[in-house]
C-alpha cells in the first residue's frame, strides 16, 4: 500500500521540524525516518507529540529495557511491522536479544520470563485487545510497578497502540526493508 500523506520535506515541515526530522533520522540510522517526515507535517503539533512521546520514551521511569518490551510486544499485537523495525533496533541495545524477543512475542505464558515480564506482558495483552486492564492482572502488576509506573505504563501502552493506529491509517511506509 502506498503511504495516504507523503513524507514532507523542508517546504512541507518548515525549517523547525526540518531540522528535528534529520537529527531523528540520523539517530534512527534511517535516511528518511517516515514517522517524523509524515508527522512533522503538523507543525507545533509535532513538537508538542515528540515532547510527550520523548516523557515516555527514552525519559520515562520505568526502565530502558522494560519500555521496549513493552512496546514490542503492542507493536506485535497490532501488527505494527514499522514499530517492529525500530525497536529490534532499540531493544537490542537495551538488553533484548533474539531469544528474549521470542518470548515477547510468544507472549507472557512463554517459557524463561520472569514473573516481572509475565506480569508486564499480561497487562500489555489486556490493555491492547480489551483497552482494560483486569483487577487481578493490575493487582499482579502492582507488585512489580510503583503508582508512578503504573500510570506511566498505562501511557505508554496506548501511546504505541496509538501510534500503530496512526502509522497504519496513514499507510507510513517503512524505513528499513
Amino acid at each position: 500500500m502506498n503511504a495516504r500523506i507523503q513524507p514532507g520535506r523542508l517546504k512541507e515541515l518548515g525549517p523547525i521540524n526540518w531540522g528535528i526530522w534529520r537529527v531523528l533520522s540520523k539517530a534512527a540510522g534511517a535516511p528518511d525516518a517516515h514517522l517524523f517526515s509524515t508527522l512533522g507535517r503538523t507543525g507545533g503539533l509535532f513538537r508538542g507529540w515528540l515532547h510527550y512521546s520523548g516523557s515516555l520514551m527514552p525519559g520515562g521511569k520505568i526502565s530502558r529495557h522494560d519500555t521496549e518490551l513493552i512496546i514490542l510486544r503492542v507493536a506485535h499485537l497490532r501488527e505494527c511491522d514499522y514499530e517492529m523495525d525500530h525497536h529490534i533496533r532499540l531493544g537490542r541495545k537495551a538488553g533484548i536479544d533474539a531469544q528474549h524477543l521470542a518470548r515477547i512475542i510468544e507472549g507472557p505464558t512463554a517459557s524463561g520470563l520472569s514473573s516481572r515480564h509475565q506480569a508486564i506482558l499480561a497487562a500489555v495483552d489486556e490493555l491492547v485487545t480489551t483497552k482494560d486492564v483486569s483487577d487481578s492482572t493490575w493487582k499482579t502488576l502492582s507488585q512489580h510497578l510503583d503508582d508512578r509506573r503504573l500510570i506511566e505504563f498505562t501511557l505508554l501502552v496506548t501511546q504505541y497502540d496509538g501510534l500503530a493506529t496512526t502509522i497504519g491509517t496513514l499507510r507510513i511506509q517503512r524505513d528499513f526493508s
